[in-house]
This record gives structure tokens, C-alpha cells and sequence, in this order.
């Protein structure tokens, strides 16, 4: 029974097999036929995406090269140079980069570059088409990948400026410029008489003989200070103005344009030390040497006597807004700075101060620092009024501000009584700072120097953000 059933199902298992083994056959074929029906779009694809991908390097090696004469185009130096010398670096500059991947490309790129300016505004714009070498022509069934780009690039052009430079000459000026400075000043004037002993400040006295406690031999602290070689704060302001003379001078030469410059100093006047014919010159050498030989300290008469006869029986001698409202005076409208018909310079003024006022005034109200009252007026201390900063900014003239700060003497008993106050908690923080900053014209156009600090080096860089504006891309 046993070897029946074993007989029965033999025959069984043998059709299985064969329906296996056809089953099997049947799979291989079909992986082959799935293989070769994908073996051609799997080509197309790594054909296509190899180059792809290179055109895709190639358009970017080119951009780049677009990008670079662009703004080769439109650099400081460049812009000094016509139209026509721009376009030709510029083509030349995109052709080197090109040449580097000549063997890629299938001929020499299509290129096209523009340049113009309207006003002071440059524009240079590049573009170019190419068409990239393929690797794979017959699988893709073309021999090139056409690719294309571009860049544009703009500057403003150095305009020709009119400047303005409005030196702080008042008796703070005369503080020795450095700490050593002003411990050899303190020194030296030890056996002065009066209020003129143990003083940081050289002030310059017509008559020194009669200051308190003084005779017919005693000098004045600007005369100590000159033979015992003290640098003041007013000659580093002297040697920054001439330095900036030579900056300027250099810097028109390279632009291409006009730089002209007055030059004045204020105290309770306003005073001119270079303005030939009342106007700013072209002359910038003998600007230099002017502002090297006649920026001075104000000469007053004596202690608390500033003019001669002491009308008003107290020291004073700056009046901030009094200078800046007589060079508003002087200049007129401004244009754009370039050089087609009609236009005209652009105006600019540098103010080069501590920031404080110490002037006569008619009404106790005017003063917002704690008014002294002499006969009939007050003397005031306070910091600069800034509304005649925005009458000067709202005619479109620009403001640079120096800040030479006013240096703490918290050992002084007048300092802490009457500027202090505004001179807290530092001088490069307090109201004196605060009211200078809004001043300038622009955070950038505001610079600060402390005792001791680099005078000319700050000038100059107020006078590199004035006149620079540099190039960019566009898209």
C-alpha cells in the first residue's frame, strides 16, 4: 500500500520540476530583456548628466570671468580712463579667462560688453553665449550644450569736490596733545602765576604781565610751552590739514578730478587762513603750506579779559555754531560733481572740534549748559547746538566731523561745575560725542580721536570715505 502511493506521486513530482525549470529559463530571459530595454536610457542619462555637468563648470568659469571684467571696468583707477580703454580691459580680461578653457568649448564665446556712464555713475555690463563640447554627441544627438550668462557692475565716479575745512583754534585746542605731554606742561608751568600754574593748557596772552600775581617778566604758557617743546592739540590739527592737502592732491591725480579747498579757523570769530578771493582753491600745495604756517591758538589779552579794553570780564572763545553759520554763508548750492556742462562741484564741510561752546549769550534760556552771568549777557558752556548741522545737511552739502574729544580733567574744579555734565560717563559717549555724531552726515563721516591719538591718520580716512564709493555687481 505503502509503494502504491510512492508510485502514485513520482510522475507528480517530476512535472513539478520541469514547470520549475521552464519558470526559471523563462526569468532569465526576461531580466535580459528588462537589462537591454534599459541599458540605452541608463547611457543617455550618465551621457547627458557628464555633460551636463561639465557645461554646467564651464558656465560657471565664464560667469566668473564676466563678473571680474565687469568690475574691472568700473575700479577707482579705471574710472579715471574713457569708456572705450574700460570696454577694451574689460574684454580682454573675460578673453584670458576664456582661453584657459578653449579646449571645452566648441569655438570662441559670442561676447559683448558695454560701457557708459550717466553723470558721475559708470555702468559696465558683459554678457556672452558659448556652446559646451559634449562628450557623448551620438547619444545625445547634438555636439554642444549651449550655455550663456552675464554681469553687470557699477561705481560712482570720483566727483569734483569743493572743500571746506572749519579748524577749532579756541583756547582747549592748546591742551598738550599727548600725556606725557601734558605732565611735562603741568610741570613746567609749576611757578606760573594765577590760574595760568600747574595748567595743561597753553594760552596764548598778548599781555601775560597782567594776569593775577604776574609782572613784566612773566610769559604766557604758550611761550613755556614752545621752549620746552611741547606738542599742542592745535599743532596736530595743523600738521593733519597740511597732510590732507598732499592726500588730496595725490588722490585727484588718480581720480581724474578737481579737489578744491578753504581753509578757516574759529573760535569766537571766524577767521580765514587760505581763501584766495573768498573761495576754495585749486592751489592745494599752497593750501598745505598755509595751514601749516597759520593755524594758531586765538590770542587773547589776558585772563578773563579775551579782547583788549574787557568789555566782558570772563574767559571765553568758542563759538561752534557762529562758524559753521558764516561758511553755510560762503557756500553756495551744490551740484553733482561732474564734469558735464552746467554742473558744478560738491561741497563738503570738515569740522575739526572738542565739540564744546564757551560763548557770550544774550538770554539765559539759550544755553543749555549752566549759563554765568557777566553784566548784562551769560557766558555758556554747553555742547554744539546741531540745528545749524540741518540747515547745512538739508541743502545737500555734506558734514565730516573730527571729534578731537575734550578731555576729561576731573581734578579741575571748573571742569566738574560746568562741563562734566555733558561729558559723561566718557568723552567718547557723552553729549558732547552724542551731538557731534548727529552733526556729520553720516555715521561713516563721523570719526573721534582721544588725546594723543593719530590726528592726521583720522582725517585722512574721513577724507577716503568722502570721496570713495566702491564699484559692485549689479546682478
Amino acid at each position: 500500500m505503502i509503494s502504491g502511493k510512492i508510485m502514485f506521486r513520482l510522475p507528480v513530482v517530476r512535472c513539478i520540476r520541469r514547470h520549475l525549470a521552464r519558470f526559471a529559463a523563462a526569468e532569465q530571459a526576461n531580466v535580459a530583456v528588462l537589462f537591454a530595454i534599459m541599458l540605452f536610457p541608463t547611457i543617455y542619462l550618465l551621457g547627458m548628466t557628464m555633460d551636463y555637468t561639465q557645461a554646467q563648470r564651464r558656465q560657471s568659469q565664464l560667469d566668473a570671468a564676466a563678473d571680474a571684467a565687469a568690475i574691472a571696468a568700473v575700479t577707482p583707477s579705471m574710472m579715471a580712463q574713457s569708456t572705450t580703454v574700460a570696454q577694451t580691459t574689460a574684454t580682454n580680461i573675460f578673453n584670458a579667462t576664456a582661453n584657459a578653457i578653449a579646449g571645452g568649448l566648441s569655438g570662441a564665446p559670442v561676447l559683448t560688453v558695454t560701457v557708459g556712464n550717466v553723470g558721475l555713475v559708470r555702468t559696465a555690463t558683459v554678457t556672452y553665449t558659448a556652446n559646451s563640447s559634449n562628450a557623448f554627441p551620438s547619444v545625445l544627438g547634438t555636439p554642444v550644450w549651449p550655455i550663456r550668462g552675464g554681469a553687470t557692475a557699477s561705481a560712482s565716479g570720483a566727483p569734483n569736490i569743493n572743500f571746506y575745512l572749519l579748524l577749532d583754534d579756541s583756547p582747549s585746542m592748546g591742551i598738550a596733545a599727548t600725556a606725557n605731554d601734558i605732565s611735562n606742561m603741568i610741570t613746567a608751568t609749576k611757578n606760573q602765576p594765577g590760574g595760568s600754574a600747574n595748567c595743561a593748557f597753553a594760552c596764548h596772552e598778548a599781555h601775560p604781565n597782567l594776569d593775577s600775581g604776574a609782572n613784566s617778566s612773566t610769559k604766557d604758557n604758550l611761550t613755556i610751552a614752545r621752549n620746552n617743546n611741547i606738542t599742542l592739540r592745535i599743532d596736530l590739527v595743523a600738521q593733519a590739514t597740511a597732510s590732507l592737502m598732499s592726500t588730496a592732491q595725490a588722490k585727484e591725480a588718480v581720480n581724474n578730478n578737481t579737489y578744491k579747498a578753504a581753509i578757516y579757523t574759529f573760535d569766537y570769530g571766524f577767521n580765514t587762513v587760505y581763501a584766495p578771493s573768498g573761495l576754495p582753491s585749486a592751489d592745494l600745495t599752497t593750501a598745505a603750506s598755509q595751514a601749516a604756517s597759520n593755524i594758531s591758538l586765538l590770542t587773547v589779552d589776558h585772563q578773563n579779559c579775551v579782547v583788549s579794553g574787557c568789555a566782558i570780564t570772563t574767559d571765553y572763545g568758542t563759538d561752534i555754531e557762529n562758524a559753521l553759520s558764516s561758511v553755510n554763508a560762503l557756500m553756495p548750492a551744490p551740484g553733482g560733481g561732474s564734469n558735464q556742462t552746467g554742473d558744478t562741484p560738491q561741497e563738503v564741510v570738515f569740522l575739526v572740534t572738542d565739540g564744546v561752546d564757551d560763548k557770550i549769550v544774550s538770554l539765559k534760556s539759550s544755553c543749555s549748559g549752566t549759563p554765568i552771568a557777566t553784566g548784562s549777557k551769560y557766558r555758556c558752556q554747553q555742547p554744539i547746538d546741531t540745528s545749524i548741522c540741518t540747515t547745512i545737511k538739508n541743502r545737500g552739502i555734506r558734514i565730516a566731523v573730527l571729534y578731537t574729544e575734550y578731555l576729561p580733567l576731573t581734578s579741575n574744579s571748573w571742569y566738574n561745575s560746568y562741563i562734566s555734565t555733558f561729558n559723561s560717563p566718557s568723552s567718547s559717549s557723552g553729549q558732547i560725542a552724542q551731538n557731534l555724531q548727529s552733526c556729520a552726515s553720516s555715521p561713516d563721516l563721523f570719526s573721534d580721536v582721544q588725546s594723543g591719538g593719530d590726528i592726521t591718520g583720522a582725517l585722512n580716512k574721513l577724507f577716503q570715505k568722502v570721496v570713495e564709493t566702491a564699484p559692485h555687481l549689479t546682478n
